[in-house]
């Protein structure tokens, strides 16, 4: 069957994120939230999506789109993230604290809701800055005080085997969580299906099932992309204005860090239009695909389920729209 459709394939825009117990598609018109509730029952919300690059054209200009399109993500995904667990509270709420009744008398449910996304990818995006660009900054420094006479090129290449190595160590760690196993499982489903649809195939379980699980565009991938190129960036940059003192390292690489994002996002988007045919690019996102080891899971058939037809709300009116 796969060699039947194998004219038929192309690569589309389509993308999406795991959910608890359920899953978040974005096409190129709308984005559709698919949840398995406590009865089994699949719950479906359909939103049309607006872009701002659509308001301000120069914010869709290569390089500047990939921060803009990450940050959207972000603020999508949490919501998202927030609407899913609304399905599953947990068995017994803790007490409000005085902060939490200060929030909900003072603010609107929707302003409410608005400052704890936000909160939550300040928090987010904070977590990731720190684990993976200024721990290892600060701990190459720490590591390297009792070194005076280490070499530069040595400082560059510590830093960047401690962003890989805690990296790794946050996949691993991520992965043997039981309450991410399942998260993982549907990541898979999502995977899978993007797969299926783009091989032209129908969009039945049977034919998910067999689909591989790791995908070139996956968040994972991408965000082992942005730790290759932030090491690639930052040893140009402290190649030419050699800078030993760990905080004004670390502000180097946060004031890289959108050139960095944008230039990820554009790889991405390379690759994800020629995985299929370019040796290059097969070489290129294979240790990013290797990473998704830790990240997907083998979903089950109501996981599949799920899958589908969070793509079949996102599928755009006029065929081919969503192709890169």
């Amino acid at each position: 069957m796969a060699e039947e459709n194998k004219s038929c394939a192309f690569r589309t825009s389509i993308g999406g994120q795991a959910l608890i117990e359920g899953i978040l598609m974005r096409g190129p018109e709308k984005q559709a939230i698919v949840v398995r509730d406590q009865e089994g029952k699949l719950v479906e919300k359909v939103e049309p999506l607006r872009f701002i690059k659509d308001r301000y054209p120069i914010l869709g200009l290569p390089l500047i789109r990939g921060t803009v399109n990450f940050l959207d993500s972000m603020v999508g995904g949490v919501k998202a993230l927030m609407y899913s667990a609304d399905f599953y509270p947990e068995e017994e709420a803790a007490k409000p604290s005085k902060f939490e009744l200060w929030l909900e008398k003072h603010l609107s449910s929707k302003k409410l809701e608005s400052a704890v996304v936000a909160l939550a990818v300040v928090l987010g995006v904070g977590m990731s800055v720190f684990l993976f660009m200024v721990l290892p900054t600060l701990l190459t420094g720490g590591i390297l005080h009792f070194f005076p006479g280490f070499p530069f090129w040595g400082r560059n290449l510590v830093e960047g085997l401690l962003k890989v190595i805690i990296f790794m160590a946050y996949l691993i760690l991520c992965s043997r969580q039981k309450d991410i196993y399942r998260v993982f499982q549907y990541h898979g489903a999502e995977h899978k299906t993007i797969f299926c649809y783009e091989a032209g195939l129908p969009l039945t379980v049977e034919n998910v099932r067999v689909q591989p699980r790791h995908h070139p565009r996956c968040g994972t991938s991408f965000l082992f992309v942005v730790i290759c190129v932030s090491i690639i960036f930052s040893s140009i940059f402290f190649g030419i204005w050699p800078i030993t003192n760990a905080w004004l390292r670390t502000a180097v690489h946060l004031l890289l860090l959108p050139l960095v994002v944008g230039v990820t996002y554009e790889f991405n988007r390379w690759v994800g239009r020629h995985v299929q045919e370019s040796l290059l690019a097969k070489i290129l996102t294979a240790p990013g695909m290797w990473m998704q080891n830790f990240t997907t899971n083998e979903p089950d058939d109501g996981m599949i389920e799920c899958a589908i037809r969070s793509l079949e709300l996102v599928l755009p009116s006029e065929k081919g729209k969503d192709t890169w």
